[in-house]
Formats: C-alpha cells, structure tokens, sequence
C-alpha cells in the first residue's frame, strides 16, 4: 500500500501515546498506537475471511469504537466500507445489501434481535460489541498484512444516501475524497492536536465520520464517541472531556439551549459551536450570543465532503445564516438556469469542485452523470453570494425534506402511501418546525371519506419506511390544488398549512 494513504499508521507514529478516541459510555480510551493496532489486526482477519481488495464489508451498529476499526483496516487492504443506516426499516436495509452485495456483515448485539432476515443478504457475519469480538482483533497483533497496489483513487467507503425515486444511492468515496476533505477541514478550520470534540451524529452519516472525527483524528486530537443524545448529557461531557469543538444538527441545538445546564454552564474550553444538516433558526444563534459563546453553521453533503465553506463565528453573528467562503483546497459556483453564472445576491445552484468529491454511485451510472459534470457536483440546492463573498443557502431545487438532521425525500413516501387501497392521491412536503428544523407532513385524498384514520396511516407506513420518514402530519382533504397542466401543487399546499 502506498504509505502516504495509511495515515492512521503515521499518525500512530507521530503521536503513539496520544489519546485518540474516547467511548463515552464507558469512558475506555485507546491511543493513536492502540486504534492503529486494532485497525491492522481486523485488517489480517477480513484477509483471513478471504477479503480482498474491492470487497464490501458492511457494518450496522450504533456509534461504536467498530466504525474505527472497520474503516482504517478496509483502508489498510483496499476493502471498501459500508456503513449501515440503522434508522432505516428492515425492509430498506434488504435493498441497499442488494445493491452492494458485501461479503461480510458485521452486526453490533444491541441489534442482534432487531433484524432477523439481514445475515441471510450477506456470505457472511459477525458480532461486535462484545468481549469475543476484541479479543479476536487483539491476538492477531503479530501478523502481517499482505497488501496489494492501492491507488489513492481507489474506493474507502460507500455511504447510502436517499434518491429522488426513492431509491437509495452508494456515495463511493475515493481514499483521496476523505483524505482531502479531511486536510482541507484542518487548514481551513485551523484545527490542530489541541482540538477535542465529542460526536453524537451518527456515524453511518457522512456527517458522524467525515465533517469532524477523521479530521480531527488526522490532525492529532482527540475524538469521543458519543451516541444517545441529550441536552443535559452533551453540557456534562462536553465538561468532562474539555471539548473544544463540536457539531450538532439544529433539532439538537434546539434541545440543548432548553436545558439548565446550558443556561449554567460557561464552557470554559469550547471555542465554537458547529450546526450542520439543516439551516438552523436564528433564536439559536442568539441563545448562543447571549453567552458569549461562538456559534456559526456549515453546509456539506455527502457527495462532496462533506466540509465545503468556513466562516469565523465573529462574522456568523453579524452575516447570520450564511455557511460563509469555500474552503482552501475546493471551488464553489453558483449556476443559474440559463447556465450563466449568478451575480452578487443572486440565486443559482450550488456547484462545488475539488479533490474531496465523490468518486460515483455504486451501479448507477445515470445518476452519476446527472450530479457530476466535467468535475462540478451539481447539488441542487440553492444558493446566493453577498457583496462580501459570503455565501446563503436559500433553498432545494428538489423535494428533499431534512428532519432532525435526516434527509427525507417525499416521493417514496408518497409510492408506498398511494399503494394503499383506500388512498387516491397523496402529497407529501416538509413543513416548518421549531425542534425538527421541517417535518414530514401527508395530505390525503381517501377513496371513501373516513375510511382511515391517523393511527391506521402511521401503522401502515411502519410497515415499510424508517420511523424518521413517517409522516409527523397527515391532513385529510377532498382534492389536492392542481397547476395548470394538471400537477399536484406543493407550493399551495405549503402555503394553506403556514396559514392555518
């Protein structure tokens, strides 16, 4: 393997007795030296297993030091990681190990009861979480690794993420993608070995692993995993572990700023607050500033990424909103329908460029074509630039709805809601939501009026579709609003509901 893309081993190197990663439950600690040695013992197990480069090693778990593991030892022989949405019904999780079709499936107990029909997608399968699952990593220490030619082009990892059709999409990401994300996010965030951050997003997201863990990591700080989110819970370890940076999504920060303890504490070793996923409500940027702490927002996807902007949290308050310039090493463009580019304060699609994007979609060709063109992610949000350069995401060009953080997209709501036998139309959108930042919200045109209630919608959309994608809101009407040429009208939908 070419040295310069294991950089877990050089960082263990450069800083062996440095603590790396710290689990919060249990406050058990591991050294850059420590998680390099775990991550080459599983790296000589997959081989063992017969796993070769190009292979996909699938991984369902909550967040858990196994994320580490499973990503530095496909890394180390040129697997390629997949990590699994566990929000998702099991229905969903079929599909997506259909499309991937990994060897291997490792599995975390707390879900070992959870998902009965998984272990049969996959050749293979293995429990982690448990004593025997480190102590079989740990005696293969001295044993060594028979790695073949890994290009920096190369596939890592493989992240699902939603489709306009419904259908989930394999983000492959190159060692080159994260690796650039990740020195882009040090240089342009300033983040060094001093930096500490405790993670609470989950890391089958591209925002767990990628906006500021692996960063973090390759700089020389410290990572602690953190995984049932509280406002209380944050404030105390935040405390604990002397976190210096940290990134929530706003439902979050909606919660935290409620708490007592955030009304009491100082955060004495924090210096900025990140929000990410969804644009954040300005009452939070003021809860922040009555305290005097630094509170600013970023803008990612996981096509490119996911870190593309940076903006100093002085310039946040007075500029509120805005994700602000791109970073060192990307490009950003914003592209109007006609194709010219978009003057001072005009709205135009984002385009982002650079060594961090992703590589394709696994198995879908067409879909790559329409977001990458001659090197330029398409990502079809919405975007302006003020006379200062910095920038605003002002809206989606497609119907995605982002809820707590997750990405929801309306129309395979809407297919398994119009499969019923007694709906006749359906129109699902996101609306406003103080704590959600939107909410899933159905309305529907049943074929004989009440013929179903509300109880009896959400029992059947948890037959198939992940508890994030039920819809918060079904709202029941005799017709939907049309345009003229006979499509079911979102925008009056949206419209009627902030009214009433």
């Amino acid at each position: 393997m070419r040295w310069e893309l294991d950089w877990i081993e050089n960082r263990a190197r450069l800083s062996p007795n440095k603590k790396a990663i710290i689990d919060e439950d249990t406050n058990k600690s591991w050294t850059f030296d420590e998680v390099n040695k775990r991550s080459s013992s599983v790296a000589r197990w997959l081989q063992g297993q017969g796993i070769k480069k190009g292979d996909r090693v699938a991984l369902l778990a909550p967040n858990d030091i196994s994320y580490f593991d499973l990503l530095f030892a496909c890394g180390k022989i040129g697997a390629i990681f997949v990590p699994l949405n566990w929000r998702l019904s099991e229905h969903e999780l079929n599909e997506i190990l259909l499309d991937c079709s990994p060897l291997m499936l490792f599995i975390h107990k707390k879900f070992e009861n959870m998902y009965t029909s998984l272990e049969a997608m996959v050749p293979s399968s293995y429990y982690v979480g448990e004593s025997r699952y480190d102590d079989e990593i740990t005696a293969l220490v001295e044993k060594g690794i028979q790695c073949g030619r890994i290009n920096e082009l190369d596939p890592l990892a493989m992240i699902y993420t939603g489709g306009t059709t419904g259908k989930p999409k394999g983000v492959v990401l190159s060692h080159q993608s994260i690796q650039w994300n990740s020195i882009n996010t040090i240089l342009s965030w300033n983040l060094s070995e001093e930096d500490v951050t405790i993670n609470y997003m989950p890391m089958f997201h591209t925002g767990g692993l990628n906006a500021l863990s692996l960063p973090i990591l390759m700089a020389g700080g410290t990572v602690v995993i953190g995984e049932q989110y509280t406002g209380q819970k944050v404030v105390n370890s935040i405390e604990k572990y002397s976190c210096t940076i940290i990134l929530l999504v706003p439902t979050m920060y909606h919660l935290l700023i409620q708490t007592k303890e955030f009304q009491e504490s100082q955060f004495p070793s924090m210096k900025v607050f990140l929000s990410g996923a969804a644009p954040c409500p300005f009452h939070v940027y003021e809860a922040f500033q009555k305290k005097g702490l630094a509170f600013k927002e970023g803008y990612g996807l996981t096509e490119a990424g996911p870190n593309n902007f940076y903006i100093h949290h002085e310039e946040a308050q007075v500029k509120r909103g805005s994700v602000g310039k791109p970073m060192l090493f990307n490009s950003i463009k914003l592209k109007k329908e006609d194709g010219r580019e978009a003057a001072v304060n005009e709205v135009g699609e984002l385009l982002i460029k650079g060594k961090h994007s992703f590589s394709h979609y696994w198995n879908n060709e067409l879909a790559t074509l329409e977001m990458k063109k001659e090197g330029w992610i398409h990502t079809g949000d919405l975007a302006r630039k003020d006379e200062d350069g910095f920038h605003y995401i002002v809206g989606r060009k497609k119907d995605m709805i982002i809820t707590g953080g997750e990405n929801v997209y309306p129309l395979e709501i809407e297919h398994w809601l119009a499969a019923h036998p007694e709906v006749d139309e359906v129109a699902v959108i996101g609306l406003p939501d103080e704590k959600w930042g939107e909410l899933v919200a159905a309305f529907i045109v049943l074929k004989h009026p009440q013929s179903l209630n509300e109880q009896e919608l959400r029992g059947y959309c948890e037959r198939k579709l992940g508890r994030y994608k039920i819809p918060k809101k079904f709202i029941s009407l005799q017709e939907l609003p049309k345009t003229h040429v006979g499509k079911i009208d979102k925008k009056k939908l949206k419209d009627f509901s902030i009214q009433t």
